[in-house]
């Protein structure tokens, strides 16, 4: 018997022989009718009606409409907001004659070596604290200090440290990103149910395979969960370090619209930090569908 199958037949382990059923056929469809009535359920709670295809569109859309009816009929005066309109102007003018191009990639390459930097990195202690009491002892106190040291404030540190350049913006995006990933990665690490812990000492299962199979499965939603946060820093702290001595980049772009007024190019890149964030997000929405199909929720 398999480790997988042993896990999921674990919580009847109470049960005798004589409660199983000798063909495996019925137990399967029995599943099958049970799974479609926890969906049915599922939609009961959720109200009437199927998912509607691209419905994570529907809300920035509603947001646009209402943005462009203010704008419109007066309510959103422009020197509170540019219209929408002319922000999509002001975007081609700097498409255009200020290759805004090199400005989103230079953003996308700050943000994506940070990102990668600080979920390694989160992963990486993590996991080496949630699967050893001495990990925890030696690594979750320093976290939890960091975690109330704003990263921002240690900016003019990491200036002295590695200078004005990109290795000053990139670690401090990582070290932004890396909280979220450990804190949620450790939670759900730590919250793996102590029965499939004692079902593998029952079967003799090694540590490292109860590991592979189990622990580190059972912690992706957590970590999935800390990558959707650890998006939302990462663009956070993009905003801040390219105010620094950067020649590139959308906070770049911003910086020079401010010092001239130039409202409707600073929308521009707010709007652009917006589209960044929401597609990185819905990006990890879907891997998360997929990775993790095998759970029961109220997403269905």
């Amino acid at each position: 018997m398999s480790i997988q199958s042993a896990l999921t037949l674990g919580p009847a382990r109470g049960r005798g022989r004589g409660d199983v059923p000798a063909d495996a056929g019925p137990v399967e469809t029995g599943a099958a009718e049970r799974s479609d009535e926890d969906r049915r359920v599922v939609r009961r709670r959720l109200g009437p009606g199927r998912r509607l295809r691209g419905a994570f569109w529907i809300g920035p859309a509603l947001l646009l409409a209402a943005w462009s009816l203010g704008s419109v009929t007066g309510l959103i005066s422009p020197a509170i907001l540019t219209a929408p309109w002319d922000v999509l102007a002001a975007g081609r003018t700097q498409w255009t004659e200020h290759d805004l191009l090199d400005d989103i990639t230079a953003s996308l390459r700050r943000s994506g070596l940070g990102l990668a930097l600080g979920v390694a990195a989160g992963t990486v202690l993590a996991i080496a604290s949630g699967l050893s009491r001495t990990g925890e002892s030696l690594i979750d106190g320093p976290i939890q200090i960091k975690r109330s040291i704003p990263t921002l404030a240690l900016i003019p540190l990491f200036i002295a440290w590695f200078g004005i350049g990109e290795e000053m913006k990139i670690v401090t995006i990582g070290l932004i990103s890396m909280i979220p990933i450990y804190v949620n990665t450790h939670n759900a690490l730590r919250s793996i149910d102590g029965k499939y812990a004692e079902l593998a000492e029952t079967l003799d299962v090694s540590r490292a395979r109860f590991i592979r199979h189990v622990v580190l499965p059972g912690a992706l939603p957590g970590f999935l969960l800390g990558l959707r946060f650890a998006v939302t820093s990462a663009l956070l702290g993009l905003v801040v370090v390219e105010q620094y001595n950067a020649t590139n980049g959308v906070g770049h772009m911003m910086a020079l619209a401010e010092n001239y007024g130039q409202t409707d190019v600073i929308v521009v890149g707010l709007v652009l930090y917006g589209v960044f964030g929401f597609l990185a997000d819905t990006g990890v929405r879907l891997v998360e569908r997929k990775v993790l199909g095998w759970r029961r929720t109220l997403e269905g």
